[in-house]
């Protein structure tokens, strides 16, 4: 068996709903242009291509939904809700301001496509279907495109946003403390690329932080959950963002705390992976999304974490620590 290539199935496949869970894909890449690929998300799933502006594509009606590809920067897109054609008002010198935006950011997508990634945003899809993205990164990887590791000037990512199981507020703790637990281990089997490290693709968790929650006597309710987070956490820098999901749950109370109107309320988990290796063979989806269903795993098993946690805190107060990356790792082979 290729555990790079099984698909792992969480221990809870259905939402709230009784419906199969799905998860959102987004992933970074060089040397492929978003036309490409846009082509290339045709080839493989079908569905039509609509261009919004020289590099930004929509591809619509898939057999998977809607995908689109794009420069990962605002400044060669025209912003939300303009319009590429003047106003009827508009005079000949509104007409020739308008072309001449149009034109400066085609050309400055041009040029900054050179150093700045394509992404391409996957539609959500049932998590025991994860595995039909894996064609995508195997057809940009035979298209040339690169990841991480092709260039110590590039730092892309990929991001997986599962949908969450339950609203129940314990399960939701029960993962976010699985999380804090495995961390340091899933950076140490990533091996992440030395450009991302010093980019700080995200950064971890404080440890007051870490300490507090992963205590297994800390199962909080919902608003003193947010308002924690909130407090150790006013940002959207961490590599599993739990503002976009606080949202959700609770708009108000993150906006009065954190008003970026970057973050985009869903029923969802946001986990930023800190490297897109697209140009490695041995690299893929299916392994990262198996790493994540370890997380859930653990989750689903109480007594563990609770185990886990009190080691953690006696680790971290203890004169002479081990290596906590370590120490996970029997913990999930041996427990």
């Amino acid at each position: 068996m290729d555990f790079r290539k099984n698909l792992r199935l969480p221990p809870v496949m259905q939402n709230s709903e009784g419906n199969e869970r799905r998860v959102g894909v987004e992933l970074e890449f060089a040397a492929v242009s978003a036309r490409d690929g846009a082509w290339l998300v045709q080839s493989l799933y079908g569905g039509e291509i609509e261009e919004e502006d020289p590099h930004r594509f929509h591809i619509r009606n898939t057999r998977l939904g809607s995908f689109t590809s794009e420069l990962d920067t605002q400044y060669a897109h025209r912003k939300p809700g303009a319009s590429a054609e003047p106003q009827q008002e508009e005079e000949t010198i509104g007409k020739l301001l308008a072309d001449f935006r149009d034109e400066m950011r085609r050309i400055f997508g041009n040029i900054s496509s050179h150093v700045v990634p394509c992404e391409i945003n996957c539609p959500p899809i049932p998590v025991s279907r994860i595995d039909c993205l894996e064609e995508l990164v195997t057809a940009l990887r035979e298209a040339g495109a690169e990841g991480t590791r092709a260039s110590p000037f590039y730092a892309f990512g990929a991001q997986l946003n599962p949908e969450i199981a339950s609203q129940s507020t314990e399960w939701q703790m029960s993962v976010l403390k699985a999380y804090l637990l495995v961390s340091e281990w899933l950076r140490a089997i990533m091996q992440i690329d030395p450009t991302r490290r010093i980019v700080a693709f995200a950064d971890p968790f404080p440890t007051p932080y870490v300490t507090k929650v992963v205590d297994p006597g800390y199962w909080p309710g919902r608003e003193q959950m947010i308002d924690d987070y909130l407090v150790y956490n006013p940002t959207r820098n961490r590599e599993l963002d739990m503002l976009p999901l606080f949202a959700w749950l609770d708009p108000a109370r993150v906006r009065q705390a954190v008003p970026d109107p970057r973050i985009k309320s869903r029923p969802a988990f946001h986990y930023r992976l800190p490297d897109a290796n697209i140009g490695e063979p041995d690299w893929g989806l299916v392994l990262e999304w198996n790493r994540w269903c370890t997380v859930e795993i653990l989750a689903a098993r109480r007594e563990t974490l609770n185990a886990m946690g009190s080691a953690y805190q006696s680790n971290l107060s203890s004169l002479l620590r081990e290596d906590w990356a370590i120490k996970v790792s029997e913990w999930l082979v041996l427990s």
